[in-house]
């Protein structure tokens, strides 16, 4: 950064502090992990949590923005319950490569999105369902978080934070923000009632079923355990789920498209390795160290999530020499962590060779946190890097993808929440 490694940008009446490259990010988010835990408070999301629910919103906070012995008990009941079902077990995998097998079908009809394929599978896991990509409300509700999350860390929704008592009263783009999750508040309601009306106390299907048969042991406690909070939970588990997975497809396409060479020599060792006809398994990814190479640097360059959730000081420090006064918002940045140029080699070039050594073994760097790090480290990590491996090989497999002559697909991305390539069509060749 021209300003250095750690500086303050002041933005409405708040003071944000950004911590950039690698070395001061870690000592953020790692050394100092206890100390920089919590999210700062926010104005859009307060909103966001007024539209988002029905009833009276005390201890409703989900599992991103929580704070405290709330948020410890909400993430430990999520991980604990996200692997009951599945999360990071070879049930998971036989999912996975159920939706790729439909995925891989919709293609062939020209229809092939993403998001549909991996939203699938984190329903599956909170609300015990897939939806056919054929359906209206799926449908819409993919559209609706699309357009929330990109315009939740556009200018819009920085302006709502930075000047909410002013925002609040203008028209514009921002106030889509609240509709949409109002929507699909509702159709996580309809989900959750549909569940109340069949469950099985002594065989609980997903997420849902789990949270409430835990809700009657949590009447009286203020840990989140609320029906209120089961839908702020399950939403944001289904836009963690869906969103960044799904973006992360979109850059691979762009990037191996771009880089027919690094294309050609991914078929390569997926024929040698597994052939054309079989369905890949995790147990495949230890012998596929350039197929491994070429997932992790999609995701480096790829920078799916620019900047990171906001933390909150719980105490005075210091950080690179500078004063952290107590209760000071900060930005660990994860750009500036992935383009790190003491950590990568080519860091603004594509190059699957930062992953490996000279033997062509895998290797992965420490400066690879494209999930963040520390206590606040992405929930769905594992699961995310199944759905990754599974779902590239297994197109990959069966498609070459190019586009027509003369077009040259942009590295240049939307930036919002997540960052998305600009909007393109492929060409998928049945090989």
């Amino acid at each position: 950064s021209d300003y250095g490694n750690v500086f303050s940008v002041r933005l409405g009446n708040q003071k944000m502090v950004f911590v950039c490259g690698y070395k001061m990010v870690k000592e953020a988010i790692v050394s100092q992990a206890d100390n920089f835990v919590d999210r700062p408070y926010s104005a859009l999301f307060e909103r966001i949590k007024k539209w988002s629910l029905t009833s009276s919103y005390l201890c409703v906070d989900g599992l991103f923005v929580s704070n405290g012995e709330q948020w410890k008990r909400q993430r430990r009941f999520a991980l604990s319950t996200l692997r009951s079902f599945g999360l990071g077990k070879n049930n998971m995998e036989q999912c996975i490569c159920q939706e790729l097998q439909v995925l891989q079908e919709e293609i062939e009809k020209e229809k092939g999105l993403f998001n549909k394929a991996v939203s699938n599978i984190i329903c599956q896991l909170v609300m015990g369902k897939r939806f056919d990509y054929s359906d209206h409300n799926f449908q819409l509700m993919l559209k609706y978080l699309s357009e929330a999350v990109q315009l939740e860390g556009s200018i819009w929704g920085l302006l709502y934070d930075s000047l909410p008592g002013l925002m609040k009263h203008l028209p514009g783009p921002h106030n889509n923000i609240f509709s949409n999750y109002g929507a699909l508040r509702n159709f996580i309601g309809e989900e959750v009632k549909r569940h109340k009306q069949d469950l099985d106390h002594n065989n609980p299907r997903d997420y849902i079923d789990a949270f409430i048969i835990e809700m009657k042991n949590h009447k009286q406690s203020d840990l989140g355990f609320s029906e209120a909070n089961l839908t702020l939970c399950s939403l944001d588990l289904f836009l963690a789920g869906t969103e960044t997975t799904a973006t992360t497809l979109l850059w691979a396409l762009v990037y191996l498209i771009r880089n027919p060479d690094v294309q050609g020599g991914w078929h390569e060792e997926i024929d040698r390795v597994i052939g054309q006809t079989r369905h890949p398994t995790m147990a495949d990814r230890p012998n596929m160290p350039y197929t491994d190479a070429v997932i992790h640097e999609i995701q480096r360059i790829g920078n799916i999530v620019p900047l990171n959730g906001l933390r909150r000081a719980a105490q005075d420090t210091t950080l690179g020499g500078y004063y952290i006064p107590k209760g000071t918002s900060l930005m660990p940045m994860l750009t500036s962590v992935l383009f790190d140029e003491t950590q990568w080699e080519t860091p603004d070039t594509f190059n699957p060779g930062h992953f490996l050594n000279a033997e062509g073994k895998f290797v992965k760097p420490e400066a690879f946190l494209p999930f963040s790090a520390g206590k606040r480290v992405c929930l769905g990590e594992s699961l995310a890097k199944m759905e990754l491996f599974l779902f590239l090989v297994g197109l990959l497999q069966k498609f070459s993808f190019s586009v027509p002559d003369g077009v040259e697909l942009s590295t240049e991305g939307i930036t919002g929440s997540t960052r998305v390539p600009h909007p393109f069509k492929v060409n998928a060749k049945i090989r």
